[in-house]
């Protein structure tokens, strides 16, 4: 054979043994760019939220119309990683008084689409279960009424208030300070996806 075609034989094989494999770019580091990506995007809009109290509302209200349970993804992240959901600080009140009270009432009454609980003059409510504060105002035939999205998705309406010591879309927990009742008379309501519940089931 000649000598020139062993060489160039030789120097191919050695070629092949010495040259890099190419790396294509694999499904996993498309994952990591998506989310990347989805990080950025996701601290742009909290950043946004916190500054711009109007976008804030509207970013919550879209939440709470689409039936989106943000309590219950608070208590599924809670559960698998042991701790609230890192940004609930953007909305929660560091400033509130500690209270860790149980609901009292000496009597109940139906009431309209609820139940009307008979307490002292100028009582302090708390609030029954952790949840998302999705409604502050006034709902005819009840007086000012906070709601309360439950983690259970249930929504609680607390009314005949005459102070309130949460804001909207604050994250409360169970026991803390809701408010101040007007008069002697709460009214509770329970509802799930707009139907009302039997209120006997959970007072």
């Amino acid at each position: 054979m000649n000598p020139d075609i062993r060489r160039i034989r030789s120097q191919m094989k050695q070629k092949k043994k010495t040259q890099k494999p190419i790396v294509k770019r694999t499904s996993y580091t498309k994952w990591l760019s998506k989310f990347g990506i989805t990080i950025i995007l996701t601290l742009a809009t909290l950043i946004t939220l916190k500054s711009n109290s109007k976008y804030k509302a509207t970013f919550y209200q879209y939440v709470y119309d689409s039936h989106i349970s943000f309590a219950s993804i608070n208590a599924t992240y809670q559960k698998y990683f042991g701790s609230p959901l890192p940004f609930q600080e953007l909305w929660k009140d560091k400033t509130a008084p500690v209270f860790d009270e149980k609901l009292i009432f000496t009597e109940q009454h139906i009431y309209k689409d609820g139940v009307a609980l008979t307490v002292d003059s100028g009582y302090l409510v708390p609030i029954l279960e952790s949840g998302m504060v999705v409604f502050i105002g006034e709902k005819e035939g009840y007086g000012n009424t906070v709601i309360i999205q439950q983690m259970d998705g249930i929504d609680v309406w607390y009314s005949n208030l005459g102070t309130v010591n949460v804001k909207l879309y604050d994250y409360v927990d169970k026991g803390s300070l809701l408010g101040e009742v007007k008069g002697n008379q709460l009214y509770l309501v329970y509802k799930k996806n707009g139907t009302v519940l039997n209120y006997e089931e959970y007072i």
